[in-house]
């Protein structure tokens, strides 16, 4: 097998166009590794083992996770020409009034089906059905609902630019009679317990599942949501904290240069370890989150505590409620706390006059307040 059918071969169709047929993984013949990317696979070992005791240390988990979903959620959307940015998620998420991108449900969309995929892994393994499921949530309702949710598709699908015809795609994935058999392989290599580094092997599934191009939209998003669920179901995350889209967002133009060479080339090795690199960046970055959020809750708490007088237990349920709705009004406050509307609006001024919160309408009624050192965190990273 020369270099360039390491990955697949491109195929003539009758229709007279050439479509790419992947091989089956692992790589033949098998991946060689430099010094320097195993140099990189074990500090991002390391980095990812650092993230998720980080993330243990958190008291309610769940409810900072959230946070981190939404991140990965605007990034990943960004990829595929979403505007919407966390505040717009957030103010959606919150009725806050104002305009707002169309395109902000595509990104509510990814939270849930980040969600739908967690809850599914409970019962099913990384499958083809569990990728169709997931597929369904994400595109549910929005940009891309008539293109078959949740479907494996039945007709040619191809990349290039915004209007190409086929004839001027940049990539063909291959035909719709080869996805059905590409996918199943791909399934077998997910749970084959050949030894392997699991980063090394997710990283050829992520890059198998964006030439198989299984669905007419949405690839790259589940691509990438299916990154996450990998890991959490290996158990090398306990929580989806690894927004590892912002490195992609940031190296758009290298990714995807990377994926043609492997299509072309044959070249694993450089797609690789460019992704390791990624893994070891943004689990980094997303542990100094973890340790920013512990500081943030901690010094938080404190001033509630010394500052509030008789208002200080309601202030802590308050403040920890905001880790997971960092945007409210004075009416969701009362349901919160269980106080008055006149003493949850009390509460709310304190938080105010000590910078916790920040009312973001500029309006006298209907106000709404953001738990603006919070979401600064993520929204800086």
């Amino acid at each position: 097998m020369s270099p360039s059918d390491r990955a697949g071969r491109y195929v003539m169709q009758p229709e007279g166009y050439r479509a790419f047929i992947p091989a089956a993984l692992p790589p033949s013949p098998p991946v060689a590794l430099s010094d320097a990317t195993n140099h990189l696979l074990s500090q991002a070992d390391i980095a990812l083992g650092r993230l998720d005791g980080a993330i243990r240390t958190l008291p309610d988990a769940d409810q900072f996770t959230l946070m981190y979903v939404r991140k990965e959620a605007v990034l990943s959307s960004r990829i595929e020409g979403t505007r919407s940015s966390l505040d717009d998620v957030l103010r959606d998420e919150a009725g806050v009034p104002g305009r707002r991108p169309a395109d902000v449900t595509e990104v509510r969309n990814y939270v849930a089906a980040m969600g739908h995929g967690l809850s599914l892994l409970e019962s099913l393994p990384i499958s083809v059905r569990l990728i169709r499921e997931v597929h369904r949530v994400l595109l549910a309702d929005v940009r891309g609902s008539e293109r078959q949710p949740g479907e494996i598709r039945t007709t040619q699908n191809w990349i290039g630019f915004a209007g190409a015809t086929l004839a001027q795609a940049s990539f063909v994935p291959p035909p719709p009679h080869e996805v059905g058999p590409t996918l199943a392989a791909l399934e077998r290599f997910i749970h084959d317990e050949s030894p392997m580094p699991f980063l090394v092997r997710s990283a050829l599934v992520h890059a198998q599942f964006e030439t198989i191009h299984p669905f007419l939209d949405g690839n790259g998003r589940v691509g990438r949501l299916l990154l996450t669920l990998m890991l959490c179901d290996r158990g090398l995350l306990s929580k989806p904290v690894l927004y590892l889209s912002e490195y992609f967002a940031m190296n758009q133009l290298r990714y995807y240069d990377l994926l043609q060479a492997v299509h072309d080339e044959g070249a694993w090795e450089d797609w690789i370890a460019f992704y390791v690199r990624g893994v070891d960046e943004v689990a980094k970055r997303s542990a100094e989150a973890a340790c920013g959020i512990l500081e943030l809750r901690e010094g938080h708490r404190h001033l509630v505590t010394t500052e509030f007088g008789r208002r200080a237990v309601s202030g802590l349920v308050l403040l920890d409620h905001l880790f997971s709705e960092p945007i409210l009004n004075v009416n969701r406050v009362g349901e919160i706390t269980g106080l008055t509307y006149r003493a949850a609006a009390d509460l709310v001024e304190r938080f105010v006059s000590h910078d916790l919160l920040e009312e973001i309408t500029g309006q006298s009624r209907n106000r709404q307040f953001r738990y603006s050192p919070y979401v600064g965190i993520f929204e800086g990273l």
